[in-house]
C-alpha cells in the first residue's frame, strides 16, 4: 500500500524544484508586462499599434521556435531548454535599456521569446514526465501556479521599481530574476528516457505533433483576449478613473492562483472537454464585462471572471493534447500546443493593437471575447463530432477521443 502512494506521489521534490524554476522565471517575465506598454508610450513615443507590436515581438520570437524546442527537448532532454533558455531570456532583457525606439526593442523582445520558447517546453515536458498516471491536468495546474504565481506579483513588482527607481532598475532586475532561473535550472534532475528512439518503438521525434492540432487551435482563439488584457489594462486604467494597473494584475492573478491550487484536479475530474468549455465560456464572459461596464468596478468583476476562465483553459487543452502523446513525444505534444498560445499572443497584441486605434480599449476587450467564444465552438463542434463517431481516431489515455 505505501509503495502505491509512493508510485502515485505528485509533489516530490524533483517536482517542487521545476515549480521554484519556474516561479523565478516567470516573475521575471511578469514584472515586465505593466511596463513595457508604458515604457514604448513615454520614453519611445510609440501609439498603440508599437505597443501591439512590442508586445507581440515576444510571443511571435517564441512561436517560431517553439516547435524545434520541444523536436529537441525530445531528443537531448529537457534540462538543458530550461537553463539555456532562461539564460537567454536574462539577457535579453538586460538590453532593454539600449533600446531608443520601438524597432531595437522589437528585435531584443524577438531574442527573448526564443528564449521563452526553450524554457517553457523543457519545463512543461518536464512537469508532465513527473506526473503520475491520471494526474496529469493535476500536474500542469500546479506548475502553472509558477507562471500564474510570476503574473500575480511580478507587475507589483515591476511598477514598483518603475515607480521607485526608473525603467533600467525593472530591466536589472528581471534579467537577475531569469538568470537565477538559469543557475537553479542545473540542479535539476533530466527525465527524459535514457533511449528516446527505442523508448518510442522506432518513431522518430515530430516537429508538430498532429493529434495535438485541435486543442492548440481552441488555445489560439481562448487566449487572444489575455494578449489584449495585458498589453491595453495598463493604459485603459487611466479612462476610467485609475493610476496605476498593479492591483488589478495583483487581483487576477490571485484568482488564477486559487483555481489552480485548489482546483487542480478540476482538469482531470472534468474531463478535458467540459473544462475546455467552461473556460472560454467564463473568458468571454469576462471580457464583455470589461467592455460593457468602462468604471473600476467593471474592470475588477471583469478581471475576476476573466481570470476563472483562463485559469482553466491553458490545463485543459496542454492536458487534451498530452493525452494523445508517447512519452518519447511529449516534448513535440507541448511544442505545438504552447506554440498555438504565443501565437494567440503575438498575433493577438498585433490584431488587438489595431482594434485598439479603431474601436478604443473597450472595443479590444469585446474583440478578445469573440475570439474566445470561436474557440468555445471549435471545442464543442469538434468534441460532438468526434461523440458521433465522425473525427475519431483514436482515444487518449483518459479515454478521450483523438482528433
Amino acid at each position: 500500500m505505501d509503495a502505491t502512494k509512493a508510485a502515485a506521489r505528485l509533489v516530490t521534490p524533483r517536482f517542487a524544484l521545476v515549480v521554484m524554476v519556474g516561479l523565478a522565471y516567470f516573475l521575471s517575465l511578469g514584472m515586465m508586462l505593466p511596463v513595457v506598454p508604458v515604457f514604448v508610450t513615454t520614453e519611445l513615443h510609440g501609439g498603440d499599434v508599437a505597443v501591439g507590436v512590442v508586445v507581440g515581438a515576444f510571443a511571435v520570437g517564441s512561436v517560431l521556435i517553439r516547435p524545434v524546442a520541444g523536436l529537441l527537448g525530445d531528443r537531448f532532454g529537457r534540462r538543458a531548454l530550461i537553463v539555456s533558455g532562461a539564460a537567454i531570456v536574462g539577457l535579453s532583457a538586460s538590453l532593454y535599456h539600449l533600446t531608443s525606439s520601438p524597432a531595437p526593442l522589437v528585435a531584443v523582445r524577438l531574442l527573448g521569446g526564443i528564449g521563452e520558447a526553450a524554457f517553457f517546453v523543457g519545463a512543461g515536458t518536464m512537469v508532465a514526465d513527473l506526473a503520475p498516471p491520471g494526474r496529469r491536468g493535476e500536474a500542469i495546474s500546479y506548475w502553472s501556479v509558477a507562471v500564474y504565481g510570476g503574473l500575480a506579483f511580478g507587475p507589483f513588482l515591476g511598477e514598483y521599481l518603475m515607480g521607485e527607481l526608473g525603467f533600467t532598475a525593472v530591466w536589472y532586475v528581471a534579467s537577475g530574476l531569469a538568470a537565477l532561473a538559469a543557475v537553479t535550472g542545473i540542479f535539476t534532475t533530466e527525465t527524459m528516457p535514457p533511449d528516446n528512439r527505442a523508448a518510442s518503438g522506432g518513431r522518430r521525434p515530430k516537429l508538430f505533433h498532429r493529434s495535438s492540432l485541435t486543442a492548440g487551435f481552441v488555445l489560439f482563439l481562448g487566449m487572444i483576449g489575455m494578449a489584449g488584457f495585458f498589453a491595453f489594462v495598463p493604459l485603459y486604467v487611466t479612462d476610467i478613473g485609475l493610476t496605476q494597473a498593479r492591483s488589478v494584475f495583483l487581483v487576477y492573478g490571485c484568482v488564477v492562483l486559487a483555481i489552480r491550487i485548489f482546483g487542480a484536479r478540476l482538469p482531470d475530474a472534468l474531463g478535458s472537454l467540459r473544462a475546455g468549455t467552461a473556460a472560454t465560456g467564463l473568458s468571454a464572459a469576462g471580457l464583455v464585462i470589461l467592455g460593457a461596464i468602462p468604471n473600476p468596478v467593471g474592470l475588477f468583476c471583469g478581471a475576476i471572471v476573466f481570470a476563472c476562465g483562463i485559469s482553466l483553459l491553458y490545463p485543459a487543452m496542454l492536458n487534451l493534447a498530452l493525452g494523445f502523446a508517447h512519452e518519447s513525444e511529449r516534448g513535440s505534444s507541448v511544442g505545438t500546443v504552447s506554440s498555438f498560445f504565443d501565437l494567440s499572443q503575438g498575433l493577438g497584441a498585433v490584431i488587438l493593437g489595431a482594434v485598439a486605434a479603431v474601436a478604443g480599449y473597450r472595443g479590444v476587450f469585446v474583440a478578445g471575447a469573440a475570439f474566445a467564444l470561436g474557440g468555445l465552438m471549435l471545442l464543442r463542434g469538434r468534441g460532438a463530432r468526434s461523440a458521433a463517431g465522425g473525427a475519431t481516431t483514436g482515444v487518449s489515455d483518459r479515454g478521450e477521443p483523438v482528433w
